[in-house]
C-alpha cells in the first residue's frame, strides 16, 4: 500500500520554517564548547579501526598525522559524535555525512561533460541540515588556518561559504520543483565565471562586488586583492586541472596501474597501496582460486542492482584482473577493490572501483538507515544528492557476513581542488561554489522553502556558524595534538608517505 504524501501549501512550508526557530534560533549555533563527558577522539579512530584491514591501519593513521586537516578529513567520526550534543532546527535533509571541502569536485556526467558536485557519500544518511553545514564551514576554517591565512581571511572564507549556502537556498525556495532538481555547476559555468573575474580585475586593477550572488559558482567575492598575475596564475591553474580530468579515463588508468605480461594486461603490484588478486591470498587466508570465485559472485551480485540498459552494456564486459587498492584518508583500512574488464579488445578497458560500505558515522547519533544494506545507502543517497550520477553505480554484499559492498567507475574524469596551493581568495570562491553545490543538493531532498524561512534573509546564520567553526578548528588542534602524541607514545601506530 502507498504511503500517503503530504503537500502543504507555500505558506505552509513557509510558517514551519519560521516554527523551525523556536528550536534552534540561527544564532543559537554560535558559542560551541565540547562536551563534559566528551569521548577520548583516539579511543573513537581505535574502534572504527576494528573492522579495518590491520595491515593498513597504520597507513590510514600515517595519512591522517600529516597535518590538522588530514586529520579532520579522517575524523568524521569524531565530528558526528560531537554534532550530536549541538543544536538542531528540525529540518531535515539527504545529508552528506562527510561534507568537508575535499569531497567536492568534477567528474563526468553521463553525457561526458564534466560537472561540479558532492563526489563522496560513505556516510550519507537523512539528518537536520546543519550537520552538513557545519562539517564543510568548519573543513575552509582548518583548511585556512593549515595554508598560514590569517584569522580574518579564515572567517571571512568560511563565512563566504554559509551565505552562499543561506543565498542559494532562498533562490531554490523561490524556483520550480524540476527547475531545482536539474539545477547543476557545469564546467562551462564554472571557466565563465573565471573568466568574468580575470576581466574584472584586468579593467578595474581589482575583483568588483557587482553582481553579487546571482552566479552560481561565486560572485567576485574574495577577488579584490588578487592581482591581474594571480588571477591570471589560478585561471591557468583551473584550466590544467579540466584538461587533466579530461583525461583520466580508464585508459588512463590502464596506463598507470597496468603491466602487460605475455600479450595480456593486468594490475602491477604496487604494495601495500596496490596488491593484485595473485598476491592477496596470504592477506586474507583464501586461495587464488576461491578468491576469483568471490569476485565473480560479487560482480553478479552488482549487475544485479543496475538497470537494465546499463546491466547489458556491462555484460560486454569481461573481469581480467583485480587488486585491492588503499584509497583517499578516512576510508583507508576498509576494504577497497580495483576491478580490470576488456570489452572488444585489449584496448577497450574498463576499471571499477568497489569500496566497502559500512554503517554511517551518523548512525550513532541519528536514526538507523531505511536501507539495511549499506552499500545500498550510500547508492541511494548519491543519487539523491547529485545532480548526475555515475550509470555504473550500483552495490553488492561480500561473501563474508557484515560485508557489503558499492561500486562505481575508477577516474572517471574526477578531478579535485588542490586546496594546499590555494591563494586566500581562491578559496573563497571554491567556498561559495561548494556553499551552492551543498545547498542545491539538500534542496533536491529536504524542503527549500522552509530552509530558506528558517536561515532568514539577515547574516545571523552565516555568523554563528562561523563561530562554530573557529571554534571547532581550535578543538581539532587539540585533537589532531592528542593523535599525534598517541603515535609518539606507541599507542597507536603510523607509517608514512604511503
Amino acid at each position: 500500500m502507498a504511503t500517503k504524501v503530504q503537500h502543504l501549501t507555500l505558506d505552509e512550508r513557509y510558517a514551519r520554517g519560521l516554527e523551525a526557530r523556536t528550536r534552534a534560533m540561527p544564532d543559537s549555533h554560535a558559542g560551541w564548547m565540547p562536551a563534559a563527558d566528551r569521548p577520548d577522539p583516539v579511543a573513537l579512530i581505535e574502534e572504527q579501526n576494528l573492522r579495518r584491514d590491520a595491515d593498513l591501519v597504520p597507513v590510514r593513521h600515517g595519512r591522517m598525522m600529516a597535518s590538522p586537516f588530514t586529520f579532520y578529513r579522517g575524523a568524521a567520526k569524531i565530528m558526528a559524535v560531537d554534532l550530536a550534543e549541538t543544536p538542531t532546527s528540525g529540518l531535515e535533509v539527504q545529508l552528506c555525512g562527510d561534507a568537508h571541502l575535499s569531497n567536492f569536485g568534477v567528474f563526468a556526467s553521463p553525457e561526458r561533460n564534466l560537472v561540479f558536485d558532492i563526489n563522496d557519500f560513505d556516510e550519507t544518511l537523512p539528518g537536520p541540515f546543519e550537520y552538513d553545514v557545519k562539517r564543510l564551514a568548519a573543513s575552509f576554517m582548518v583548511a585556512a588556518q593549515n595554508n598560514g591565512y590569517s584569522e580574518a581571511d579564515g572567517r571571512s572564507i568560511t563565512k563566504a561559504c554559509v551565505t552562499s549556502y543561506r543565498e542559494t537556498m532562498a533562490e531554490f525556495a523561490t524556483q520550480k520543483t524540476l527547475d531545482v532538481w536539474y539545477a547543476h555547476i557545469s564546467e562551462d559555468e564554472i571557466n565563465q565565471s573565471v573568466n568574468a573575474l580575470l576581466a574584472e580585475v584586468d579593467s578595474k586593477g581589482k575583483g568588483s562586488k557587482k553582481g553579487k550572488g546571482k552566479n552560481k559558482t561565486a560572485g567576485a567575492d574574495g577577488m579584490d586583492e588578487m592581482t591581474p598575475k594571480q588571477v591570471k596564475e589560478a585561471h591557468k591553474r583551473f584550466m590544467k586541472n579540466a584538461l587533466k580530468a579530461h583525461s583520466r579515463n580508464s585508459n588512463q588508468a590502464l596506463s598507470k596501474l597496468g603491466e602487460e605480461v605475455d600479450g595480456r594486461y593486468r594490475i602491477a603490484s604496487v604494495p601495500p597501496v596496490i596488491v593484485p588478486a595473485r598476491e592477496l591470498h596470504a592477506t586474507y587466508g583464501l586461495e587464488p582460486g576461491v578468491l576469483e570465485d568471490v569476485v565473480l559472485d560479487l560482480f553478479r551480485d552488482y549487475r544485479s542492482t543496475l538497470r537494465p540498459d546499463v546491466r547489458q552494456l556491462l555484460e560486454r564486459f569481461e573481469i581480467i584482473d583485480w587488486a585491492r587498492k588503499v584509497v583517499g584518508v578516512g576510508s583507508v583500512g576498509t576494504r577497497a577493490f580495483v576491478v580490470l574488464l576488456q570489452g572488444r579488445d585489449r584496448g577497450d578497458p574498463l576499471f571499477l572501483q568497489v569500496k566497502e560500505a559500512t554503517r554511517s558515522v551518523l548512525e550513532g547519533t541519528l536514526r538507523k538507515s531505511a536501507f539495511r544494506q549499506p552499500g545500498e545507502r550510500v547508492v541511494q543517497g548519491q543519487r539523491l544528492m547529485q545532480a548526475s550520477s555515475d550509470i555504473f553505480l550500483g552495490w553488492s554484499k561480500g561473501v563474508q557476513a557484515d560485508r557489503y559492498f558499492y561500486w562505481r567507475q575508477l577516474r572517471d574524469m574526477k578531478g579535485s581542488a588542490l586546496v594546499e596551493m590555494m591563494l586566500p581568495a581562491v578559496m573563497t570562491f571554491y567556498a561559495r561554489t561548494c556553499g551552492w553545490t551543498l545547498a542545491r543538493a539538500h534542496a533536491r531532498s529536504g524542503d527549500a522553502v522552509s530552509i530558506a524561512a528558517y536561515l532568514g534573509d539577515n547574516d545571523a546564520f552565516d555568523k554563528s556558524i562561523t563561530d562554530f567553526s573557529e571554534r571547532y578548528a581550535a578543538q581539532n588542534d587539540q585533537d589532531f595534538a592528542d593523535f599525534t602524541k598517541a603515535i609518539s607514545s606507541n599507542r597507536i601506530e603510523a607509517i608514512q608517505n604511503v
